[in-house]
């Protein structure tokens, strides 16, 4: 295959996009799995920050920042839509990029890309951001929980990759 970074970006963005809506659907089955008998203490804790977390706190901080507008409920959960797509997009074409100059960004179907992509951005840069707390004051089901969604958000995009870049 000739490397191709215009293919590549093209090809992550829409991995990204993808893989941001199967996390969604994977964050929403792992919710309603959960049950009283089951530890969904931990779930609803999650649900919680879910509801205002930091793809949430960032849309509201761009608004004010850029635009002087503190957001309404509705508009957070545009926001925090909005936010979470950019980044999955962004991861995304960072992936499709990588992949074409160094497939060993690929092994594992992807799920490398996604434990590099939880630790890089839910334990270190959103807490160092100041939208969340430190990974140590979380229990470990949370931990768990988004390790396990950004396992699906690699495989997603790397399935994705090579649908369209076999």
């Amino acid at each position: 295959m000739k490397r191709n970074v215009l293919k590549g970006l093209v090809v992550g963005l829409v991995g990204g996009l993808a893989a941001s809506w199967t996390m969604d659907r994977f964050q929403e089955v792992w919710f309603a799995l959960a049950t009283p008998d089951q530890g969904s203490d931990d779930a609803n804790e999650a649900q919680q920050q879910s509801d205002e977390n930091a793809t949430v706190q960032a849309g509201a901080a761009i608004s004010e920042t850029l635009f002087r507008h503190s957001l309404t409920p509705r508009e957070k959960k545009l926001a925090g839509a909005a936010v979470h797509y950019a980044v999955g997009a962004t991861a995304g074409m960072v992936y499709g990029v990588t992949a074409e100059f160094l497939p060993e960004v690929t092994v594992c179907f992807g799920t490398a890309f996604g434990t590099a992509f939880w630790l890089t951005v839910d334990e270190g840069a959103v807490p160092l951001l100041g939208l969340a707390k430190g990974p140590t004051e979380y229990p470990l089901s949370t931990h768990v929980y988004a390790f396990a969604s950004h396992l699906v958000f690699g495989a997603t995009v790397e399935g994705v990759r090579r649908l369209m870049r076999p």
